[in-house]
């Protein structure tokens, strides 16, 4: 798993003021909750004293309080406040005294937290995170949000790969509103390398998708324009321009521990706005595509559980190989305090049949 990235935690209306949620990163255990202004924060769900998860106390709005000896801490900085047990010529100095606390941004109806790479023992915590946490892209002051989640039985590698898997549409996504199996045809896409990534360059929408067919109302299909982008750790976003029109989302495989992963999809757009209830058909829309991914997986894990010899084919699963060339190039780059070497020298024109 990779550490020292943003993550999204939980959806934004998961967490009300003076509630605590308990939660998991990358196994990290986590207990994130609101201060009285509805500021997001995050702390480890463990106590220092001994170890009590936190998400099990009581919470004022500024301090979470541990419910087996009263200990209370900063809601933000993690800072111990209170050791009830203390009498006066004690002198433990209390303020020297941390729950581990994480930086955390509310972006796009979720929160999101920073899991920084871990330090060697007791060498503290640190709360050392770069730029913002991510966001959708968005082309217009008024448009329309919207999010779903599905927790997946599988690794955070193959959550990630069965995302961008090109191939597996027509047989996993059959549907009269979606594409069938027969309409498989010979498709050809130009990729190049982005910063810690790759991106599938602008082309039009696919000829066999439903959904992609009904943007014709708005423009014909060569003026019509889609973009792909996959960027470490876990970031896929997709970018649809129809003139002034335009649909974005980015998707998340977020790592809960190595064997269980989260995908999280959250989209924004200004297209159809004038159509009824348009949120909840789209998300009805995007609930159907998600729970068939989420049912391969599930199935997909009985065969994983006997550790079988897999393989990957060119071109159709030419973008898994660069995710795991792209990890393996994070991982070194921490490692040595080296450069990061990209695995892609150039543009690349990719063919398969889906």
């Amino acid at each position: 798993m990779l550490f020292g990235f943003w993550y999204r935690a939980l959806a934004s209306d998961k967490i009300r003021s003076n509630e605590l949620q308990a939660t998991k990163l990358l196994e990290q255990p986590l207990v994130i909750g609101r201060d009285v202004q509805g500021k997001p924060f995050a702390l480890r769900n463990a106590c220092p004293h001994r170890g009590m998860p936190l998400s099990y106390g009581q919470f004022d709005g500024q301090h979470v309080e541990c419910p087996y000896h009263g200990w209370k801490f900063d809601a933000h900085s993690g800072q111990c406040t209170l050791i009830p047990s203390l009498v006066a010529e004690q002198k433990i100095k209390v303020d020297r005294i941390y729950v581990g606390s994480y930086p955390c941004e509310e972006r796009d109806d979720f929160i999101w937290v920073f899991v920084p790479d871990p330090r060697p023992a007791n060498a503290g915590f640190t709360k050392t995170a770069p730029a913002r946490a991510p966001e959708i892209p968005k082309f217009s002051e008024q448009y329309k949000l919207a999010y779903l989640t599905a927790d997946l039985p599988c690794s955070v590698d193959h959550g990630i790969i069965g995302l961008m898997d090109p191939a597996h549409g027509p047989f996993v996504h059959q549907a009269w509103w979606w594409r069938t199996r027969h309409s498989i045809h010979e498709k050809q896409k130009a990729f190049e390398p982005i910063p810690y990534g790759f991106r599938m360059s602008a082309h039009t929408p696919s000829s066999n998708s439903a959904p992609y067919k009904l943007l014709r109302l708005y423009a014909k299909a060569d003026s019509i324009s889609t973009t792909i982008d996959f960027v470490l750790p876990n970031l896929r976003s997709e970018i649809i321009r129809v003139g002034k029109y335009w649909f974005s989302s980015l998707t998340t495989v977020t790592p809960i521990t190595r064997n269980q992963c989260r995908i999280d999809v959250v989209a924004a757009w200004n297209l159809f706005r004038w159509i009824p209830f348009g949120s909840d058909l789209l998300k009805f829309v995007f609930a159907k595509f998600v729970e068939q991914d989420r049912r391969t997986m599930e199935l997909q894990s009985e065969g994983l559980k006997h550790n079988p010899h897999l393989m990957l084919i060119d071109d159709a699963d030419r973008p898994a190989k660069w995710y795991f060339a792209l990890k393996n190039a994070m991982l070194e780059m921490k490692k040595s305090g080296g450069e990061f070497r990209h695995p892609m020298t150039g543009p690349v024109t990719l063919k398969w049949r889906s």
